[in-house]
């Protein structure tokens, strides 16, 4: 049994994400896309990964550099999220969407208004399938507003937080040691 693209695509929608972009820069030009597809890996060492379509545009300038930032962002930078995915706008995404930026620790391109951003230098690369993850050491890490609400995908839409509420996790607690 063959599952088609579509089929994925659908079944994986009902999975919500948070909403990225991941920036880097080529010479002293940033760039920069929207990516959904991050996970922690581990903490000891500080390891994410990103997984990218081998065709973007941004692939050939993390290779090379073999660094990226990724910006987590808030309900309120939908237009960025627009923007770095390819969206017929202007400034469009060859300006860097006329985002408001600053060099991050490391000198990565920042989002300004993120809610947070790591800065990473890739430890290890994989194709799998039509794309490649980019496993990558956490170098340095910012919180931006804790109170904003971030900006998440579910079922090729945008979602919003209008109805949320926290509950404890059932289950073992943490230890103060890991």
């Amino acid at each position: 049994m063959t599952v088609s693209s579509t089929d994925l695509r659908t079944a994986m929608g009902h999975f919500a994400t948070g909403v990225t972009v991941v920036t880097a820069l080529d010479g002293e030009r940033p760039q920069g896309i929207t990516v959904n597809a991050l996970a922690s890996v581990s903490l000891e060492p500080p390891l994410i990964m990103i997984a990218l379509d081998r065709k973007r545009f941004i692939v050939p300038t993390i290779d090379a550099s073999g660094r990226y930032a990724v910006n987590i962002l808030t309900e309120d930078q939908q237009w960025l999220s627009d923007c770095f995915a390819g969206a017929n706008v202007s400034p469009n995404r060859d300006a860097f969407c006329g985002a408001p930026w600053h060099p991050g620790v490391t000198g990565l391109p920042i989002l300004e208004g993120a809610i947070a951003s790591l800065e990473c230098v890739v430890e290890d690369v994989l194709p799998v399938g039509d794309h490649r993850l980019y496993v990558a050491r956490v170098e340095a890490c910012a919180d931006g507003d804790d109170a904003a609400p971030p900006l998440l995908y579910h079922r090729r839409r945008y979602l919003r937080i209008e109805r949320a509420t926290t509950a404890r996790l059932a289950g073992k607690p943490e230890s103060p040691a890991g």
